[in-house]
């Protein structure tokens, strides 16, 4: 089951929803067809949970929105970006540890 807090990050709603956002912003690049995506779905939903109201977590389908995915030369998915204030602050490419990016979006804020 997603949680509620889970953003729905598109090519059209990302300039103002991520890029002009004063939160640290989490992005998971991901596909339907993407086993390993899907794996790391649960993690997402508890991150967006643990920070929510101080993060915005969400997650961006590469096969509808290719604009943003290219922007941010995704090679392979699943990748998790962290910006803030617009510019990417971490990157990382496969299963990432909860660990690992609860301390990553601490460390943005």
């Amino acid at each position: 089951m997603a949680s509620t807090a889970v953003f729905e990050f598109t090519d059209a709603n990302f300039a103002t929803e991520a890029m002009q956002s004063s939160q640290p912003i989490v992005v998971d690049f991901w596909a339907e067809w993407c086993a390993p995506c899907r794996a790391l779905a649960p993690v997402i939903d508890e991150l967006a949970a643990d920070f929510e109201g101080t993060a915005k977590i969400g997650k961006l389908d590469i096969d509808s929105n290719k604009e943003v995915a290219l922007q941010f030369s995704i090679m392979s998915i699943p990748t998790v970006v962290i910006l803030k204030d617009g510019k990417l602050v971490k990157k990382f490419t496969g299963i990432a540890k909860k660990e690992d990016l609860a301390a990553a979006i601490n460390g943005a804020m």
